[in-house]
């Protein structure tokens, strides 16, 4: 299933890939370390995830984790994320080229 297709949500430790269309689960997965204030940045293929200041690299299309971080040093609470790849504009500009496409 292509990342277009689906809406990623985060609660407490937990992160969902729902199908955009029905809502129903795709993939769920659950952070090993953190408690809270949770962050979520998807970046071209990767989803970011930001867990109480732990950070995890996920594959978006499966929920697969291919990277962690404990971000020794730099403390907790909620991250503000940030890449070229993730911003608004390519997200709008990715999104105006789906529904090109779809016409």
């Amino acid at each position: 299933m292509s990342t277009a297709d689906l809406v990623f949500v985060g609660f407490l430790r937990r992160v969902a890939a729902l199908e955009r269309n029905t809502g129903q689960i795709v993939w769920q997965w659950e952070a090993d370390k953190g408690r809270c204030y949770q962050t979520l940045l998807l970046d071209q293929g990767m989803l970011i995830v930001s867990v109480d200041g732990y950070m995890y690299g996920l594959e978006a299309s499966t929920g697969r984790q291919l990277w962690f971080n404990e971000m020794k040093g730099f403390g907790s609470g909620v991250a503000s994320l940030a890449s070229v790849n993730g911003s608004a504009q390519n997200v709008a500009a990715s999104a105006s080229a789906t529904r090109a496409k779809s016409d």
